[in-house]
């Protein structure tokens, strides 16, 4: 097969030598396939948190898509539904989860989700926390969908904690202090609408307390907070790796402590 298609190239005309390449790339031989087996596996970077980033006044992502998403703009592969075609009804409608008795449910949007975590992990009166997705259009994301800033998720930690032993004033202090709340889609390195500043709440009484916590805190600051405050939606826990990511090891294996009322610094990516 190959002496003929060797000699097919060698009579054809360049149109057609360009059509014979397309149809080898199609081709089940392993050495044709290992580009695409390798960028597969090399989408594993995609996950890791961008390094360096230029300051830009209008926040984008700068999340690189996997070469199946730069595919699929081009017209080839499986195309993903467009979000703004679909129904908002399941992911907009409220968390239908229920905590544990006794027990009371938050979420905060507060940057990357990984150190968020492990910030309110060490919380007295947090009984579990949750990595996930939140606010956005579409019904079951990934982590891929949401970082292409189209979804309209944010990456956000559900907290649920023993309101007998850790006040949700508490939890609101802890958000204040764990990010800056007057960059808007941003946190330091970290660009795109996945990591914006969220207060979303369950009860009434969350709703005045946020909203209280949010007035205190902005006369300390010299710039206004864009921090949202909105009724908790469906929660979408996020993929298992990046459930305890930090407390796990992160990126580079060293486990960081979730003790209650530990104050070891928090490296955000491990």
């Amino acid at each position: 097969m190959l002496q003929n298609l060797a000699a097919s190239i060698t009579t054809t005309t360049t149109a057609n030598s360009t059509r014979l390449l397309l149809i080898s790339s199609s081709t089940t031989s392993p050495s044709l396939s290992k580009p695409f087996i390798s960028l597969s596996k090399k989408s594993h970077l995609s996950l890791s948190k961008p390094s360096t980033f230029p300051h830009n006044s209008n926040p984008t992502s700068y999340y690189r898509p996997p070469m199946n998403n730069i595919l699929n703009k081009l017209g080839f592969g499986t195309r993903s539904p467009d979000p703004s075609t679909m129904d908002p009804t399941i992911p907009q409608g409220p968390d239908d989860d229920v905590p544990a008795p006794g027990q009371q449910f938050s979420q905060f949007g507060a940057g990357c989700f990984w150190g968020v975590e492990l910030a309110f992990q060490r919380v007295p009166g947090v009984t579990k926390t949750e990595a996930g997705y939140s606010q956005g259009l579409l019904h079951n994301p990934s982590y891929e969908d949401i970082c292409t800033g189209t979804t309209m998720h944010n990456e956000v930690v559900r907290v649920q904690y023993d309101p007998k032993e850790c006040s949700y004033e508490n939890l609101l202090d802890l958000f204040w202090s764990r990010h800056d709340p007057t960059t808007l889609n941003r946190q330091s390195n970290d660009v795109g609408t996945q990591y914006r500043s969220g207060i979303y709440y369950y009860t009434p009484e969350q709703e005045q307390a946020a909203r209280e916590s949010m007035e205190r805190h902005q006369k300390l600051l010299n710039r206004p907070i864009v921090t949202e405050i909105l009724p908790a939606k469906k929660f979408y826990r996020a993929e298992e790796y990046h459930q305890q990511y930090l407390a796990k090891g992160g990126r580079f294996g060293f486990k960081q402590s979730t003790e209650k009322g530990c104050n070891d610094p928090i490296r955000c990516y491990g």
